[in-house]
């Protein structure tokens, strides 16, 4: 079964910075995106940031100018850098990854469990 462990989320102050990260693992195809995705109680999961594998990056406008996301393809392994945090950030991140296999134009998507992020003063 394909994992997605994320890992450094927590408390943080407004203004502050955190960084997320998530490590895919048991795969049987070739990962071709990953990313983060954030939740709140009542509301659609949303996009954060994407990365494909050409280097590639999407954010939503909530993120963008203040998240970076970084991939580490040997490692299967994505990044969020979190700067200049704000109250709203506050949500559940889940990672997820595209995976398929060559030459196929089937993919699929795999979601991490999530990790909660909280900003709090």
């Amino acid at each position: 079964q394909v994992q997605l462990v994320e890992s450094g989320g927590g408390l943080v102050q407004p203004g502050g910075s955190l960084r997320l990260s998530c490590a895919a693992s048991n795969l049987n195809g070739v990962i071709t995106a990953m990313g983060w995705h954030r939740q709140v109680p009542g509301k659609q999961r949303e996009l954060v940031a994407n990365i494909i594998n050409g280097g590639a990056t999407n954010y939503a406008d909530s993120a963008t100018g203040r998240f970076t996301i970084t991939r580490d393809n040997a490692k299967n392994t994505v990044y969020l850098q979190m700067n200049s945090v704000k109250f709203e950030d506050t949500a559940v991140y889940y990672c997820n990854a595209r995976v398929g296999v060559s030459g196929s134009a089937v993919q699929y998507m795999y979601w991490g469990q999530g990790t909660q992020v909280s900003v709090s003063s």
